[in-house]
């Protein structure tokens, strides 16, 4: 990780970065669950699983949601934060063992009203170990502007 200032004027719209990979544990599973009070059958019990549509676990949507985000944070822009997220979407389910990446792509600019900065959105993809697209969302920053 790295600081690199990066002003509105300097993203580009369809640059993209991807992550390395990340293998989903029942670790994660279990440590999740205990930070975030989300012990549901779903994610917490192999046996009654195997009675379900997917016959195992299926990952917590907020834990792909976390690593997914953190797989992204290679650099520190002091110049631009984060406004939050939209179009949150869970595709496909995640299991243990499972590894995903994920990929940010610039996919839109525009003016913002708070005076000196723009808005730019990264749109997230995740990815399985198969290439399938697993979760999206918008990740809206807001960047200064060159003085």
């Amino acid at each position: 990780m790295h600081i690199k200032s990066e002003f509105f004027e300097d993203y580009i719209l369809g640059d993209f970065r991807e992550s390395l990979g990340r293998t989903i544990t029942e670790t994660d599973f279990v440590l999740h669950a205990g930070q975030t009070g989300d012990f549901f059958p779903h994610h917490m019990d192999a046996e009654w699983c195997k009675t379900q549509p997917f016959k195992q676990r299926i990952a917590h949507g907020t834990l792909i949601f976390s690593i997914a985000i953190g797989q992204t944070a290679s650099q520190i822009n002091p110049e631009a934060f984060s406004k939050g997220y939209d179009r949150l979407r869970f595709i496909k389910p995640v299991f243990i063992g499972d590894t995903i990446h994920t990929k940010i792509i610039i996919s839109e600019k525009s003016e913002d009203k708070k005076e000196g900065y723009g808005k730019v959105v990264e749109h997230v993809e995740v990815f399985n170990q198969r290439n399938e697209i697993i979760m999206v969302c918008d990740h809206i920053l807001l960047a200064k502007k060159k003085q």
